[in-house]
C-alpha cells in the first residue's frame, strides 16, 4: 500500500472519529488503548516463547559482557 493511500485512509479514519460525540471519541480511545496493550502482551509472550525455544535448543549462550566483547573482536 502506498504512503499516500495509507495517509488518506488514516485521515479518513480521523475525520470519522472527529465526527463522533466527545463521549464516543473517548470510548474509541479507550478501546484502541486496550487493544494495543493486548497486542503488546501477545507480542511479548511470542518473544518469550521464541527465546525459551532457542534456549531449549541450545542456541543461546550466556556469558559476561567481557565474553561478548571478545566475541565481537573475533
Amino acid at each position: 500500500m502506498s504512503e499516500s493511500v495509507k495517509t488518506s485512509r488514516l485521515q479518513e479514519a480521523i475525520d470519522t472519529v472527529e465526527s463522533l460525540s466527545i463521549e464516543e471519541q473517548h470510548l474509541i480511545v479507550e478501546i484502541l488503548l486496550k487493544r494495543l496493550q493486548r497486542k503488546r502482551r501477545e507480542n511479548l509472550l511470542q518473544e518469550i516463547e521464541e527465546v525459551r525455544q532457542e534456549a531449549s535448543e541450545g542456541k543461546i549462550q550466556f556469558g559476561s559482557v567481557e565474553d561478548f566483547l571478545k566475541e565481537l573482536d573475533e
